[in-house]
């Protein structure tokens, strides 16, 4: 099962994901994680990232893929696994697409989590109540306006990602906003008509 998980921050994926590892037994991959797996192995296209990282620059686009076509080449990955946070534009999705073609893999499903923003701004500033009520410290990113900014990137980069699957008839659309288990239900309905084809070839 190899899937890519998509939806703005605060959508839920991080919930979603874990039980997806758990039901499916694949890893959870997350460029963030990967990257930082990949400088402290030394790997070479960890040694591309750290030079460009050292320089406080972005790491370009087919140095992060580098790093996804090596850990998606572990024991554990054999399975599936699930890309989290990734791709996050169209030319890193179709960079992903080149990769996994000369691998012979392909997806078996993108879910986009589709949420409401105004709802997820309410999360966070109730959050951010709470955490103050109960004498916590908020962090610098967790506050509505840092909120915002991030909820407005992921729109200006993402929402072209969500129309490239679509027309690869990949994109398969859930209502982040139901509950929590409602969601995971219909992540697994999508995922059972997706390996359906597969099993009967």
């Amino acid at each position: 099962m190899r899937l890519v998980l998509l939806g703005p921050p605060g959508a839920g994926k991080g919930t979603q994901s874990a039980r997806l590892t758990e039901k499916y037994r694949i890893p959870q991959l997350s460029t963030g994680d990967m990257l930082r797996a990949a400088v402290k192995a030394a790997t070479p296209v960890g040694l591309e990232a750290k030079a460009v990282m050292d320089k406080g620059g972005l790491v370009p686009d087919e140095t992060v893929v580098g790093i996804v076509a090596d850990r998606i080449e572990a024991p554990d990955a054999k399975g599936g696994f699930i890309l989290d946070g990734f791709p996050r534009t169209v030319a890193q999705a179709e960079a992903l697409a080149k990769m996994l073609r000369a691998k012979n893999m392909e997806l078996d499903a993108v879910v986009e989590l589709k949420v409401d923003d105004a709802a997820l701004l309410a999360r966070i500033v109730n959050r951010v109540k709470e955490t103050l009520a109960s004498g916590g410290t908020v962090r610098a990113d967790d506050n509505p306006e840092a909120f915002k900014v991030r909820l407005d990137a992921y729109h200006a980069q993402t929402a072209p990602v969500s129309d490239f699957y679509a027309k690869n008839a990949l994109l398969k659309s859930v209502d982040g906003m139901a509950p929590v288990d409602a969601v995971t239900h219909a992540i697994d309905d999508i995922l059972e008509s997706s390996r359906r084809p597969a099993q009967t070839s």
